[in-house]
């Protein structure tokens, strides 16, 4: 079977350019466009020289460790260390310049980048925090979570892409990611009126039931608020029992399939929306 190719990187560049068309039609939006611009630019320099996940990608393999997920371990993720801490040094002088983190958490990052020997026990202790079993993440690394996981971005895509075409899902309802274990980020509405869930770490996708929570399972109609943009572009899932929520992208009325990258900047108003309301 042949190997997947490394992606490409003209889907990040058609990502720039509607997070670009996207910052003249919502001029609010900049300051978000802008720093999300500059992490694509970041990534977008290790992403082509990232390798396959050291796994054995046979079908019924993948398929097998299905049964005790999630199916990507830290061993088999392609981290090149050397990328990693100079994309790490980026997206947390960028996350800082643009006031998404404090000064204090930038200097963090910059003494983790430091100290090869914790380096990758903050990176493995991140990863591994929403495993099954596993410890939460060490509190000495509490509050990093966001830089880390724009910096392994390269890596969690890449080991994701080579699994997701060689894997069924068909079976898989649970509401986290089978293969890193994250949570879902987003949602698409399909064409045919399926939701996919998108993964927040490794940008995964998999079918799950059109409106159950993800988070707590919760099936109630009744209990889950449901709302859409002005535009009906997107719509907001909300559960009502463990007060957290979803975003989508509803294809049916798109022009474009979905970009995570710009569709998490272009529904920040549904994040208020819904915080407004008490969720989170």
């Amino acid at each position: 079977m042949r190997e997947p190719q490394a992606p490409a990187p003209r889907s990040d560049s058609r990502a720039i350019t509607a997070l670009r068309q996207l910052k003249e039609e919502q001029p609010d939006l900049a300051s978000a466009v802008d720093l999300q611009v500059e992490l694509l630019q970041l990534q977008r320099r290790v992403q082509t020289r990232v390798s396959l996940p050291s796994i054995n990608l046979d079908p019924k393999h993948l398929t097998g460790l299905l049964t005790n997920p999630p199916v990507l371990q830290f061993e088999h993720l392609p981290v090149e260390w050397g990328d990693l801490r100079l994309l790490l040094r980026g997206v947390a002088a960028a996350m800082r310049n643009h006031d998404a983190i404090e000064e204090a958490t930038f200097r963090r990052v910059e003494a983790i980048c430091r100290d090869a020997s914790v380096l990758p026990r903050a990176i493995r202790s991140w990863y591994e925090s929403t495993r099954p079993g596993s410890p939460p993440l060490d509190a000495e690394f509490e509050g990093l979570e966001a830089v880390l996981q724009q910096a392994m971005r390269p890596f969690l895509t890449r080991a994701a892409d080579a699994v997701m075409a060689r894997i069924d899902l068909a079976d898989w309802k649970r509401g986290t990611c089978p293969l890193c274990g994250g949570e879902p980020d987003l949602a698409v509405i399909t064409p045919a009126a399926d939701r996919l869930l998108i993964c927040g770490r490794c940008s995964a996708r998999w079918r799950f039931h059109q409106l159950a929570c993800p988070f707590c399972l919760n099936e109630e109609r009744r209990r889950i608020t449901s709302f859409a943009s002005r535009d009906g572009q997107y719509r907001l899932y909300a559960c009502d029992v463990c007060e957290r929520y979803l975003k989508a992208f509803d294809a049916r009325r798109a022009a474009r399939p979905v970009m995570t990258v710009v569709d998490s900047v272009a529904t920040l108003p549904l994040d208020a929306a819904a915080m407004q309301k008490g969720y989170k």
